[in-house]
């Protein structure tokens, strides 16, 4: 691939050649099966149908593809998506003259790999959903207990989230019977929101053969709930998006060794640049959150009465001051293809992110605005109010963790290191975009 070596015997002397100290300790335990959940094969392929199939949104014309698209790393290769109302697919969404959207998504679409790994406790930029043993769901969310039931998994559990946005897959006011109901608050139910998709869902002959398949009560008789919808998707998930097969893992598995570039990156990754401080593990996440000083643009995630366009981050969760501006440290697997980088996709080259990165709020005065990538979308928040008032990005700037600072050389060597972590298994997915779905409904591909 480029990035690595086969296995040799000359481990110790290339290490000394290539001028790396990484030693074996520093890197973790390479992943197995043991660290993913279980699969059913029947729940995977049915779930690969759901997430490309635009029955799930309110009006019929957004799937979970829009904005997790195998082609833009599982995103959408937009900073900021345009999700109900708009057209097209990924760079090349836009707008047109009617039903336009009411503001773009606040954060940037968050990449899917391994997020069936056991691992994965805490979903979302702001870690708005958690596995918590102590509650009877198992989960903690901004949601009813009642309402997270039934759930298999927190992945099931999230996709909760985007059909009942406006923004996101429900559409606005009384564009559609889904969105109606969302906006009158009743979400479960015989007449909610889910009851109501997964009604749709059961109208259609060929899925309701799948779900029969996939699920023996539901053969026996109980009807499809939205539920079983959610717990298909997420095993789809686990299972197309799993990423432990890149040069990266070849090294964890000792099959293999970095190049001269990338065995520099790692031995900064891992030391001097502190990376691995909370870039750590198999996945490089400590799940953790922190404040880094990132530009903030667009709606920002605030209610739609408020009319600053700040995103507090995880402090919209907890309310504990000590997380204001703290984002959730991203699984850096594929982080070459999961562009742009930043919680709200502030960077399109990664070179730039990374240096920007490092300098952790300083970067704020001079960010080069070029680096986005947004659709126009008229009539709504500008979207620099909070790079344009300098208390707010001083406040930004007081939140965040000390700089460090990297010269151009090291950061093209950490960028060498993070290609090693690109799975080609995983980028194209195991069995890829479906050429129809059993609505009958148009496919992004």
């Amino acid at each position: 691939m480029g990035t690595f070596v086969g296995k040799s015997l000359k481990q110790a002397l290339f290490w000394l050649l290539s001028g790396g100290t990484a030693l074996a300790a520093d890197l973790p335990a390479p992943l197995s099966d043991a660290d993913y959940g279980a699969l059913s094969m029947a729940e995977v392929r049915l779930g690969r149908d759901l997430f490309y199939d635009p029955i799930l949104s309110g009006n019929r014309n957004i799937s979970c593809a829009t904005c997790h698209h195998p082609r833009f790393g599982t995103g959408d290769g937009l900073s900021l998506g345009l999700g109900e109302g708009a057209v097209g697919l990924g760079p090349d969404r836009h707008v047109t003259e009617t039903n336009l959207p009411e503001q773009r998504i606040p954060r940037n679409a968050p990449a899917l790999f391994n997020l069936g790994a056991r691992e994965f406790k805490v979903l979302f930029h702001d870690g708005r959903i958690e596995v918590d043993p102590t509650r009877p769901s198992g989960l903690r969310t901004p949601m009813e207990e009642e309402m997270v039931t039934g759930f298999a998994s927190i992945l099931s559990a999230q996709t909760m989230f985007p059909v009942l946005s406006p923004d996101e897959m429900a559409g606005h006011y009384n564009e559609n019977e889904i969105s109606k109901v969302v906006r009158e608050g009743f979400i479960t139910g015989p007449d909610g929101a889910w009851a109501r998709i997964s009604a749709r869902v059961a109208g259609i002959p060929a899925y309701r053969a799948a779900f029969e398949k996939a699920y023996p009560e539901i053969a026996a008789g109980r009807p499809i709930a939205f539920t079983d919808i959610s717990n298909a998707i997420a095993q789809f998930v686990a299972f197309e998006w799993r990423s432990d097969d890149s040069a990266f893992d070849a090294v964890l598995r000792k099959q293999a060794l970095f190049q001269s570039e990338a065995a520099k990156g790692a031995d900064l990754f891992y030391g001097a640049a502190g990376c691995a401080t909370c870039h750590s593990g198999p996945f490089l996440t400590d799940h953790a959150f922190h404040a880094t000083g990132e530009p903030q643009l667009g709606p920002g995630k605030a209610e739609r009465f408020e009319r600053h366009s700040r995103d507090e981050g995880r402090f919209r969760v907890t309310n504990n001051p000590a997380d204001i501006f703290a984002f959730r440290t991203p699984s850096l697997r594929n982080v070459a293809q999961t562009g742009p980088w930043g919680h709200a996709g502030s960077h399109r080259d990664l070179a730039a992110f990374v240096a920007d990165h490092a300098r952790s709020g300083e970067q704020l005065a001079g960010y080069d605005r070029r680096q986005v990538i947004l659709p126009i979308l008229p009539q709504t928040k500008p979207d620099w109010t909070l790079l344009d008032t300098p208390a707010e990005v001083a406040a930004i700037q007081a939140a965040a963790v000390p700089p460090a600072k990297l010269t151009q050389d090291q950061v093209t060597q950490i960028v060498a290191f993070l290609t090693t972590l690109s799975d080609p298994v995983a980028l194209q997915g195991r069995l890829g975009v479906p050429e129809t779905v059993p609505s009958g409904l148009p496919v992004d591909r």
